[in-house]
């Protein structure tokens, strides 16, 4: 009995921290107070950036990728990310497994999920991270871009 209440609560740990790292998340919906991502494709995220003098962060993710899904659920939904980059960027979201995403992961090299990337509207990449960030390291990241444009 004491073995079986015993594997009953690891089962248990694990599946919180598996469920508790692999959020459900809906990538295609924005979130109220956080980063608001462009709905039309690539050129218009260019064209948007060139009219707005601004740089377009890019964000290539998988949709089976639990960083991914925590970049989704937790850091782009921070208010002050969304404050941030919403005033700052023009933000474009794209699965890097379908249609244009797989075609801009395979231009700029993307090797692992999640990618996030600076581009300037010419489509000139400034620099690209992988892996996933917390809302203030993502401000910062950010901040840095804007420090180092001409």
């Amino acid at each position: 009995m004491k073995n079986i209440l015993i594997a009953i609560l690891f089962l248990g740990i694990i599946a919180f921290l598996y469920f508790r790292n692999n959020p459900k998340v809906d990538f295609k919906e924005d979130t109220v107070d956080g980063i608001h991502f462009q709905k039309g494709n690539w050129q218009q995220a260019l064209d948007l950036a060139k009219k707005e003098n601004k740089f377009v962060f890019l964000d290539i993710y998988a949709t089976w990728c639990g960083p991914c899904k925590q970049l989704k659920k937790y850091t782009f939904a921070d208010k002050s990310a969304g404050k941030f980059f919403n005033k700052n960027f023009v933000n474009m979201a794209l699965d890097g497994e379908q249609e244009e995403g797989a075609t801009l992961a395979q231009k700029f090299g993307i090797e692992a999920y999640p990618t996030l990337m600076f581009v300037t509207p010419e489509g000139e990449l400034i620099t690209k991270s992988p892996g996933f960030r917390t809302a203030p390291d993502l401000i910062n990241l950010g901040k840095e871009i804007l420090a180092n444009k001409q």
